[in-house]
């Protein structure tokens, strides 16, 4: 289970709306299972079917949680016309075996649906996202 708060859920999903009709990027923050900061990044070849994180805006993000402490929780990107489940693509290009991979899809842009997954020498996990308990 990873605990995502609603709002962090939501600037994910406005940030792939915006970046529509090609498919936007970033990397969420966290501590253990809970994320505590979402980073839009640019995605350096535009594309409705694929993403590249812009290089300068992944190692900026990447110093920036390493000096805040927190790991990387995941990358998110969007997807813009299908389910959010990893596609052949996204299993293929998924180097970072810790990380969770946040797919949002706008394949009904008025619900846009988000999910997180594990994926792991080409095998898909499905990790619940709950909103944190109150502390």
């Amino acid at each position: 289970m990873v605990y995502i708060p609603r709002a962090l859920i939501d600037e994910m999903v406005r940030h792939a709306l915006a970046e529509r009709p090609n498919e936007a990027c970033g990397m969420v923050a966290g501590i253990r299972n809970r994320a505590t900061k979402v980073y839009p990044a640019t995605n350096a070849d535009p594309s409705p079917v694929r993403y590249l994180m812009e290089p300068r805006d992944q190692l900026r993000i990447m110093r920036d949680i390493e000096e805040r402490g927190w790991e990387l929780l995941g990358i998110f990107h969007s997807h813009t016309h299908t389910a959010a489940y990893p596609s052949q693509t996204d299993v293929s290009l998924a180097y970072y075996p810790d990380a969770l991979y946040i797919i949002i899809s706008l394949a009904d842009e008025n619900h846009p649906v988000v999910r997180a997954f594990h994926i792991v020498d080409g095998q898909i996990t499905e990790e619940p996202i709950e909103e944190p308990p109150d502390n």
